[in-house]
């Protein structure tokens, strides 16, 4: 009587394709965690863009149509890894553009809106698609 030595072909093969299963799943679930990181370095850099917003309106009690206005540095010297200028405009509106892929050149748009002297936000404008921007920009 022999003793079994090893595996035989047909269980490595179930084996190599519940590994081929994870990692079709897994590899698509990865690239959109990165991609969504990439989105929240833009969301940051905006944010003090939305500071020098809130304290142009503050002050002059309109809101700011530039990065001059709002105290900020050029729309093409707020950079990062993954964003290629965050820009203020008419009305406030602050506009978050991306580089890199898969997001180059999509854009992320903060509108803000103005009561009781306060300002609130919204961030659903733009050409960034949904399933990479934060639930609160959806």
């Amino acid at each position: 009587m022999q003793k079994q030595q090893g595996f035989t072909l047909i269980e490595l093969m179930i084996v190599v394709a519940i590994i081929g299963i994870l990692a079709a799943i897994a590899i698509p679930q990865y690239q959109n965690y990165t991609t969504r990181a990439k989105v929240t370095e833009g969301i940051s850099l905006a944010s003090s863009a939305k500071t020098g917003v809130s304290e142009f309106y503050q002050s002059q009690g309109t809101l700011p149509t530039s990065n001059d206005q709002a105290g900020l540095p050029a729309q093409g010297d707020i950079t990062g890894n993954n964003v290629r200028q965050v820009a203020v405009g008419t009305g406030g509106i602050i506009t978050t553009t991306y580089s890199g892929t898969p997001i180059d050149g999509e854009t992320i748009i903060f509108t803000p809106t103005t009561g009781a002297g306060s300002i609130t936000w919204a961030c659903t404008g733009g050409t960034l698609d949904s399933e990479y921007r934060p639930a609160n920009c959806r």
